[in-house]
């Protein structure tokens, strides 16, 4: 039997709360929402650029992308070309590239854990980027080793935190989704406690409120330099992630089921987690910690596709761009000048999101079990 059978006739959901993969011929047009995000993330984009202190059309903000895509220059003292390409563009662009990684990663965990209150931090990658951006505001790295920035940091701590969970995992042995998350959930805490304790040994003041600002999330720092890093990682992620859609259907229906379609599922598994912790790295390095985008978009974008990770997974990229690009744009025009941090709003919205999503879920026992 082949995968496409089996997804077929799973009409209910697993004892793991997994969504029921609908069969295509009961939701005719659910492949129709990926260029429909699409679309409306590139029109996000244009709007989102144009919103701020100084208001800029959205016919404004293409002529000054085409200008600066086509190599002309701007007129001198074009405010306009300042504000929209050297601050609003690269800002967008690296909100959008977060969200999509951070929501994506999310559906990935969530399939291959099949606990779908998994999100990308589960395996301590935040905790890692806070501890490695801590000692670098704190330790004063930045100056005795000029190459290493915050970002870099950052980078450097996610990539210990997935390290140490590869250890505590072992090789050789068989990967259990339990065991991946014990992992993560135990170098999470060590690396945070080892964060707190670098933020109370500091001895300087702004140190301390740049660590604590920088754990909150916000995109303020995002320039054009932080582009190529996280585009290239992030691409690669999404594309990995998508190619390993058919798989992770499998895995969802159970590791027996999986095996016996010649998936391996503890190969997959660490496949995903190595994958989606090197794109949250990625992500968390520029943007710090930003919450509740990778738990709550994948399950809007369930709703809108069904379980069928070949459409979760671009959908969730696609919902999580635009989520993120549209929460930046909040975070920096409602209280302006003042800028909310971007970790705190994504917790305010997607809090009141996950409670809809849980008492509905409660309140139909017989379907979800």
């Amino acid at each position: 039997m082949t995968l496409g059978t089996h997804i077929g006739h799973v009409n209910a959901p697993s004892a793991h709360g997994t969504p029921p993969v609908l069969p295509d011929e009961r939701r005719p047009r659910v492949g129709l929402w990926v260029p429909v995000l699409a679309a409306a993330l590139l029109v996000s984009l244009v709007l989102a650029v144009g919103i701020g202190p100084l208001t800029v059309a959205p016919g404004e903000v293409a002529a000054v992308v085409h200008a600066r895509l086509t190599g002309r220059a701007p007129a001198a003292g074009s405010t306009h070309d300042t504000v929209v390409w050297l601050l609003r563009v690269p800002r967008v662009l690296v909100g959008a590239l977060v969200g999509a990684v951070l929501a994506a990663a999310g559906a990935a965990l969530q399939a291959v854990v099949r606990n779908q209150l998994a999100d990308p931090y589960l395996l301590g990658i935040s905790s890692g980027a806070s501890l490695g951006a801590a000692l670098v505001l704190t330790a004063g790295l930045g100056s005795l080793v000029g190459a290493v920035t915050l970002a870099a940091g950052a980078f450097g701590g996610a990539l210990l935190a997935l390290a140490l969970v590869l250890v505590l995992v072992g090789r050789g042995r068989g990967l259990s989704s339990h065991r991946l998350v014990l992992a993560g959930l135990t170098v999470g805490y060590f690396l945070a406690a080892a964060t707190n304790l670098v933020v109370v040994l500091a001895d300087s003041r702004d140190a301390v409120r740049a660590v604590t600002f920088w754990t909150l999330g916000s995109l303020g720092r995002a320039d054009w330099g932080d582009l190529p890093v996280l585009a290239t990682v992030g691409l690669v992620t999404l594309g990995v992630l998508v190619l390993r859609s058919r798989r992770l259907d499998a895995i969802g229906l159970g590791d027996d089921v999986a095996r016996s379609l010649g998936t391996d599922p503890d190969r997959l598994r660490r496949q995903v987690a190595a994958v989606s912790a090197l794109g949250v790295a990625a992500a968390v390095a520029v943007s710090g910690s930003i919450g509740f985008v990778g738990l709550v978009v994948p399950h809007l974008a369930r709703r809108l596709v069904g379980a069928t990770h070949r459409l979760v997974v671009p959908a969730s990229a696609l919902l999580g761009a635009l989520v993120l690009v549209w929460a930046d744009t909040l975070a920096r025009t409602v209280l302006a000048p003042r800028e909310i941090p971007l970790g705190i709003l994504t917790a305010l919205l997607g809090t009141p999101l996950l409670m809809a999503l849980v008492r509905r879920r409660l309140r139909r026992p017989s379907v979800d079990g």
